[in-house]
């Protein structure tokens, strides 16, 4: 992960050129229409602030967090919010957010890792909560590019989360890159619903 975050360290002007602009909204709309008007949202590695800065706009109460300083500090500018620096595993909140959005950000984890924090992630829901997160479709696991990736496709992440029958598989979908020129990448996005085991 610290190779990672440094790649973002790094990159950060870069990346955000590439992302800032990259038209989001059919998913980012999917995600809303599950929660209420001015609903708390959890931005969760908030790359370039982009998704933070549309829901602020849309009227929703957005706390957005980032492993990269470099990305936090140029986010905070872009979104007008303080965005927090933190890793993944940092996550302690309990039962605080009405969703969860993260956008091609916790696949930076191992799979090892990625479980542990996906039960943090349970725990910062309140009761019928929703968490958007989208990987790289397909079934590769390590450094890629200078980072790290988990990639899925739908049954792998139907079985990775069999230990976790709590979460609801609520939609799965896959898109196509929206950057320019890498509209042939495909992604898996999935909406997990907090369910409440008895």
């Amino acid at each position: 992960m610290d190779r990672t975050i440094n790649y973002y360290n790094l990159n950060a002007k870069n990346f955000i050129e590439n992302t800032q602009n990259a038209d989001m909204h059919i998913t980012q709309n999917r995600f809303l229409r599950l929660l209420d008007e001015g609903a708390s949202i959890l931005d969760f590695g908030c790359g370039s602030g982009r998704d933070t800065k549309y829901f602020l706009e849309k009227g929703y109460e957005v706390t957005a967090t980032d492993g990269s300083a470099e990305l936090c500090k140029l986010s905070s500018s872009f979104t007008g919010i303080d965005v927090k620096e933190m890793l993944f595993q940092d996550l302690d909140a309990i039962n605080v957010y009405d969703g969860i959005w993260a956008c091609s950000s916790i696949l930076h984890l191992p799979k090892r890792e990625l479980l542990p924090v996906l039960r943090k992630m349970y725990k910062a829901l309140k009761d019928n909560g929703i968490i958007y997160i989208s990987f790289k479709y397909g079934d590769f696991e390590g450094e890629r590019n200078g980072r790290y990736f988990t990639d899925f496709r739908e049954d792998d992440f139907q079985k990775f989360i069999e230990d976790m029958p709590e979460f609801i598989v609520e939609e799965q979908w896959i898109t196509s890159d929206v950057r320019p020129g890498r509209g042939e990448e495909k992604w898996l996005n999935l909406i997990l619903y907090k369910g409440n085991i008895c």
